[in-house]
């Protein structure tokens, strides 16, 4: 049964304080959420329907909990008061939604695009990164699929919504999941969502990112001429099949009808690719061999963003190091660069003009994809003449070609075709030519 509130009305929080009601924002199968103001800021306050919860007593101290444990990480739009119950119905206040940022489903129906591929790559790392930080901070998700996301497609970050599904690791709120981004051990019904299904769950949401088509939606499913509650539990549960499974071909993306990832699959890096080939591989979605974490997919979009530069043409393109590169735009072919061989190898970073250098690249205990640490810039006078830039308040040591060190400060430049390796405080880039 639903309950509606008109504009005005006060509705009572738990600590003791009320929100009231601005506007009605939008409406759903669990609830409504309204714009309201508490203590004379504006939050969204989600009201659910008499009846959408299962065990209200459960769902309402899980709630309580979440509140008093804090969001992992400001990109969750995390529950921040909760209400006061009335006739067995409640709500929860949370953070507004900032304009500028579109809904995942958008994007996946070519609404709204990215403005860049780094913007979609900076995306796919925001997205794992919260769900790594949720996981570390003892929660699994239970319920992740393309509705929990809200993006900025100029930027790429990410504000991750629905956190009411959020619990502690082992905790079941007797939520399934969406259907398509279940794992198949949730579709099968032989275990509850938990830190190894979100895995499963995100990496589907990571696919669809960047390829907009299904993994496991090829020929099978749309050859099908009703896919029916027995052909779901088939082809989601009991018997999935990648659509590049490079040992089963009976699920090939189907020309003219899965276009955008006949087009995008291409374009990525082969590690990208064959990373997606590892996570659902029919031993991964089996349980025969572990699933890709969080820090593996973020360790493989930081290679990612690192291989992006910008072609003659003016457009954004992957370049594979030590490799030839092609322009995914026009064709053109890029210029072999020299590679920054991070920590043995961890990172392989080219040294192409605009490229930066973060904390994880300069630091090897660090994981830090964020913090701009130094930059490959142009020589104004001899724009054929490339540096690394320090932006660090730490002092590089540049190894010259003769083993000379030379100490790199804020704001100095090392010329990349004057020195071998980069010292830093924790860490060594090579420079392989």
């Amino acid at each position: 049964m639903a309950i509606y509130y008109p504009k005005g009305h006060k509705v009572p929080l738990a600590n003791g304080a009320y929100a009231q009601i601005i506007e009605k924002l939008g409406e759903g199968g669990q609830g409504v959420v309204y714009k309201v103001s508490v203590g004379g800021k504006e939050y969204a306050l989600k009201w659910y329907h008499k009846g959408a919860v299962q065990n209200v007593k459960k769902f309402y101290a899980n709630l309580q909990n979440n509140v008093a444990k804090g969001a992992p990480t400001k990109a969750f739009l995390w529950p921040q008061y909760l209400t006061k119950q009335v006739s067995d119905s409640f709500g929860y206040i949370m953070e507004l939604r900032p304009g500028n940022f579109r809904e995942f489903s958008e994007f996946l129906l070519a609404k709204v695009h990215f403005a860049s591929l780094t913007a979609a790559v900076n995306a796919a790392l925001n997205i794992t990164n919260g769900f790594r930080q949720l996981h570390r901070n003892g929660f699994s998700y239970q319920d992740l699929n393309d509705g929990n996301f809200f993006i900025d497609p100029d930027t790429g970050e990410v504000l991750i919504c629905d956190n009411d599904n959020v619990a502690p690791y082992g905790e079941s709120l007797g939520i399934a999941g969406k259907a398509r981004y279940m794992a198949p051990e949730v579709v099968r019904n032989i275990t509850r969502p938990n830190v190894m299904t979100d895995r499963f769950s995100l990496t589907v949401v990571l696919f669809r990112l960047l390829f907009l088509d299904h993994p496991l939606e090829g020929r099978r499913v749309a050859e099908a001429p009703c896919l029916t509650e027995e052909l779901e539990l088939k082809y989601y549960g009991k018997d999935p099949v990648f659509i590049y499974d490079p040992n089963d071909s009976s699920n090939r993306p189907v020309r003219g009808v899965h276009a955008n990832v006949v087009r995008f699959w291409p374009m990525y890096p082969k590690f990208i690719r064959d990373k997606f080939v590892e996570a659902l591989s029919k031993e991964a979605m089996s349980g025969k061999m572990p699933r890709p974490t969080d820090n593996d997919w973020q360790q493989c979009f930081t290679r990612l963003r690192d291989s992006i530069v910008t072609c003659a043409c003016g457009e954004e393109t992957f370049l594979t190091p030590g490799e030839d590169s092609f322009c995914i735009n026009c064709g053109r072919k890029i210029p072999k660069p020299p590679v920054l061989n991070c920590h043995s190898g961890k990172y392989d970073l080219p040294l192409f003009p605009g490229v930066k250098l973060y904390r994880c690249h300069v630091d090897k205990l660090s994981d830090d994809y964020t913090e701009v640490l130094g930059e490959v810039v142009r020589n104004p006078n001899n724009p054929g003449i490339w540096g690394l830039r320090n932006l660090s308040d730490m002092v590089w040591n540049a190894e010259t070609l003769d083993g000379e060190l030379r100490p790199v400060g804020k704001g100095q430049i090392a010329p990349v075709m004057q020195i071998k390796a980069i010292h830093f405080p924790n860490g060594l880039g090579i420079i392989e030519k």
